[in-house]
């Protein structure tokens, strides 16, 4: 059986590449909104971070996607940020335990 090709994306946090399934997309439309994007394929420009608590936590310290996307991206954004990858890392910690 032919061995599939792994898409991968760089963290624009850490700078490092990882699987594109490790990682979640943010993304700015045209109308300069920021939001989380789950499923990947909502029109506008796109980065990635890790579904890492710890490095959603150094992108809001740093206000990373203020500078990648050159826009004020509002506080709450990345208190949901936050969240949104709390929630995730804990689902995979479940869900992989659950496989084991």
């Amino acid at each position: 059986m032919k061995k599939r090709k792994v898409p991968m994306r760089k963290d624009i946090v850490t700078g490092e590449m990882a699987p594109k399934k490790d990682l979640v997309r943010i993304v700015r439309d045209k109308d300069n909104n920021v939001s989380v994007d789950p499923t990947g394929k909502k029109s506008g420009r796109g980065a990635y971070i890790s579904l890492n608590v710890e490095i959603a936590k150094r992108a809001q310290k740093e206000r990373t996607f203020d500078k990648v996307f050159e826009t004020k991206v509002d506080s709450q954004f990345y208190d949901d940020l936050v969240a949104y990858v709390d929630h995730q890392q804990a689902r995979r910690e479940l869900f992989e335990d659950g496989k084991a």
